[in-house]
Order: structure tokens, then sequence, then C-alpha cells
């Protein structure tokens, strides 16, 4: 059991509540906190005070003036009328995700929702009913507005939630679990969709998939830099302390590891004097990825446990600020960053697919094949890489250097950052790919050269590997070998080497 407090939710533990199917707690200390929050919205209320949010239209309209008996039909109209995401549905961890980081915020004790909003969050999380919620329609301030309207409107037993695998109206699901929708109160819809929680839940997600892929591209390229004969000396320790990257130093140390007992690795001067940068500056490239997740990482859990919405409400209700934590800009530099370090991995590894496959740059049977001219055997699987990496390149054009004003010029900069969370996202997706075919190029040349002579952690990677897909003997339809291995990296896969 996993409590949530709304100060130290870390990336390891939303792994376990996303992946592991931890359950979720809210800390008595902190709801006591929430109770007073409210309590303030309450008194706010009843004496009528002009108050953003509370007492007031959003927006441009935040000059209006809503009576007392009409600040709920204000929550409820705010949901209706923000809830105008289009497009494909994310991915249904990310709904849960989104559960979990909504109510973490909440949790603070700044926000003035009633305890029963949290507990309904955190319900949905143990027992696995997730929004359905449209990927597009985000400007990334304000909050992630329309998303998080999408994931109110299952309080209200509205829209449409994922549960036991299906697709199903929210009213059906809470009727058969005997749940009774929520009717928000005064400040309640407004605490729910001001917020980055939609690009910070995609974010964790994308960086939680990007690090377990990160270290198995360094596996993968291991067994390429044995299958290619690669020179060991580039790996010596005092070539990367003198560099002084911690990140590339650690790379070149799981580099040694995995490598240990290989008989087909060389020395240099040996075969030849230098290798390609391909091989030859992988602690270096991989290392500098390392340094973007590590910057990723630092800002994913500050947000993770940051009050985002607006107004904020303090000293128990002595102080109400309108100001501007939702926008999402700190997000959508750290996606854009962490998709131009990712994408790095699958264009350092396309290199190396080339390296395999071209009959020019190696002693190798031409593309892999078993039979040269009659099968092609890796020949398109190049290309498809060469494919994925180019779109990589579009996909990682940032997409926070982009703003339009909305709401009539009062929200007249915004962020993107859940564009760039959407692209940050889909490039882990094509990188994991392009390191599947990497791997199953990397396991033909292994073959050639003979897995025997090859390091014992590597020869645990290839079965790992042969469990997946076979040996290339002929030509088959490599799409469904590499969708496996890239399924397998992506739900399973293990790590060989961490230290």
């Amino acid at each position: 059991m996993i409590t949530l407090n709304g100060e130290s939710l870390t990336l390891e533990k939303l792994n376990g509540i996303l992946f592991e199917d931890d359950q979720v707690e809210a800390c008595k200390d902190a709801m006591v906190k929430v109770v007073a929050s409210r309590a303030a919205v309450e008194n706010i209320v009843h004496k009528g005070e002009v108050v953003y949010g509370i007492t007031t239209g959003f927006g441009k309209f935040s000059d209006v003036l809503i009576p007392f008996e009409e600040t709920a039909d204000l929550q409820r109209n705010l949901i209706h009328s923000h809830a105008c995401g289009v497009g494909e549905a994310f991915d249904e961890v990310i709904g849960r995700a989104m559960l979990i980081l909504r109510a973490n915020a909440l949790l603070k004790g700044f926000s003035g929702v009633r305890p029963i909003v949290i507990e309904r969050l955190l319900q949905y999380v143990n027992e696995r009913i997730h929004p359905v919620v449209p990927q597009q329609g985000s400007l990334g301030a304000s909050g992630d507005l329309a998303p998080l309207s999408h994931l109110v409107l299952t309080l209200l037993g509205e829209g449409e939630v994922f549960y036991e695998g299906k697709r199903r109206d929210t009213a059906s699901v809470l009727a058969e679990k005997g749940i009774t929708p929520i009717e928000l109160k005064a400040k309640e819809g407004l605490a729910l969709i001001n917020g980055t929680q939609a690009m910070t839940a995609v974010g964790v997600v994308a960086y939680l998939e990007a690090e377990k892929m990160a270290f198995q591209a360094e596996s993968i390229a291991a067994m390429t830099f044995e299958g290619l004969e690669g020179i060991v000396d580039a790996l010596d320790h005092d070539v990367h302390r003198v560099r002084g990257y911690k990140e590339q130093v650690e790379v070149a140390e799981r580099f040694r590891k995995l490598l240990d007992g290989s008989k087909l690795v060389t020395r240099q001067g040996e075969k030849r004097v230098q290798d390609a940068y391909s091989l030859r500056c992988i602690p270096q490239v991989h290392g500098a990825s390392w340094q973007v997740l590590g910057y990723v990482k630092e800002k994913l859990e500050i947000e993770i446990n940051a009050a985002t919405d607006n107004p904020l409400i303090f000293d128990d209700g002595g102080k109400v600020i309108s100001g501007g934590n939702f926008h999402g800009q700190p997000i959508a530099f750290a996606m854009d960053f962490l998709k131009l370090g990712v994408a790095e991995l699958a264009n350092i590894s396309e290199r190396r697919i080339e390296r395999l496959v071209n009959p020019q740059l190696n002693d190798l049977p031409p593309f892999l094949s078993p039979k040269p001219g009659l099968q092609s055997g890796a020949m398109i699987m190049q290309y498809c890489a060469a494919s994925l990496v180019s779109e990589n390149k579009t996909l990682a054009h940032p997409a926070s250097v982009d703003s339009i004003p909305s709401s009539a010029n009062q929200e007249d900069h915004v962020s993107m950052g859940t564009i760039g969370a959407r692209h940050a996202y889909q490039i882990v997706a094509n990188v994991r790919r392009v390191l599947a075919i990497e791997w199953m190029c990397a396991m033909q040349a292994l073959e050639f050269r003979g897995v025997f002579l090859s390091a014992p952690l590597m020869q645990k990677w290839y079965q790992e590997g042969r469990t997946i897909v076979p040996s290339i003997t002929e030509d088959r339809i490599f799409s469904k070998d590499i969708e496996a291995l890239a399924a397998w990296m992506k739900d399973e896969g293990s790590v060989l080497c961490r230290a």
C-alpha cells in the first residue's frame, strides 16, 4: 500500500502503482489539511466574497459574479463545456496516472475540495476504473483543461472508462459496482481540471518506459559490439574518467560488465586500430542520453508533488491567490528535452544496424541473409529502422517554442507541453522498435560468430531474445518479430545490468 500525502510521491512509487498494481490510500494528516481548505471555500461562498472560480466565471468571464445558488451549476457547466478533447484516447495506463497525480495534488490541501473527491479518485485507482481521455485538445496552460475534464466526467457518472479490459459507459460500470456519482460543489470542478496532470502523466509513463529501454539499449548495443568484434580498449575506465561525465563513466562500466568474458571482442591493432563512432562512442552518446533522463526525472518528481490549480488557498482561507502554477512550461521543456535524448538512442542504433547488415562494412553475410540473393535477410529491417529514425526527427521538433493566445487573449501565452509529452511518448515507442531491429540483427550476427564465444551475460541476453523470436533461417514476415520483441521490451523486459 502506497500512502499519498501530496509531498513524497516518487517515480519509483508511481511505477509500482502503474505497473505492479500497488494499492493507494490518502494520508490521514494530509486529509486534515484538505478538510480545513474545504471549510475556507465554504466560508467564502456563504459570505459572498468575490474569488475567482469560486464565485466568478472562468477565464475571460472572471469578472462575472455567480450567485450562491448557482455555484454547483457553475462547476458542472465548467466540466461539460471544457470536455472538448478529440482524437484517439490515451493508453489506459496514462488515465490511471492522471487519477493518481490529480489526487496527490489535491492532498496538498491548497485546493478546497471535499475529501470525497479525493477518495473517489483513489477508489478508481484501486478498483482499476480508468477514464477514457482523448489525447488532443490541450494547450498546456490554464492546466490540461480538456483532458482533465474528460477525467472529471467519469466522477459525475458520465463519459467513458476502461474497465476489465473493455471501454464502457461510466454510468453502467458505476451502477454495477454500486458507486454513486459525485455532484461537484463550489470550486471542485476548477480544482480538478486546473493542473498539468495530463502532460505530467504522459511524461511519467514515457520516462519510466524510456529508462527501462535505455538499459535494454545497452545490452543490445553490447551484443552488436560482439557481433562486429568491437575494440574494448575504447571502454577503458581511464578514457571516460578524464572526460568527467558521471553518466558516461557509468555506461562504460556497465558495458565492461556486459562484455566480461567475451572471446569475440578485440583489442586495438588486432583487427583494426579504431572502430566507427557508433561502436567507439557508445558510452559518450548513451551517457549523454542518461544526462537527459536525469534532468527529466528531476522535473517530473517536482511536478508530481506540485499544487498546480488556481486559485490556491492559504492560511485557512486568509489568503486566496490567483496565480499561474497551472502553466506547463517546466514540463514542456522537459518533454522536448526527453524527445532529443531518447531519439538519439535510435539514431546511433540505426547506424549500428547498418554496420551489421552492410557487407561493405563487415565480414558477415550480406544483410545477414542465410542465402544471400535468394533471400533478402535483414535488408528491409534497416529500411524500417531508418524510417522510424526519420519520423523521430520530425516529432523531436520542440513543441514548447510555440504559443497561441486563447480565452479572448486573457490566456495569451501557453506551453504546448501536452503536445510535447505526446510526441515524446511516440518517440519512445519508435525507438523501442528500432532497438528491437538491432537486437534481431545482433543475435543473427552472434550466431555467425559463435554464441558460445560471447560473454556470459550476452549469452543470457541471446537466449532471452530467442525465446521471443527464432533464428533467421529463411525470409519470413519480420514485422511480427519486430513487434514481438518491442512488446516484450515494453511489458516484460528485464534489465541485465544496472550497476
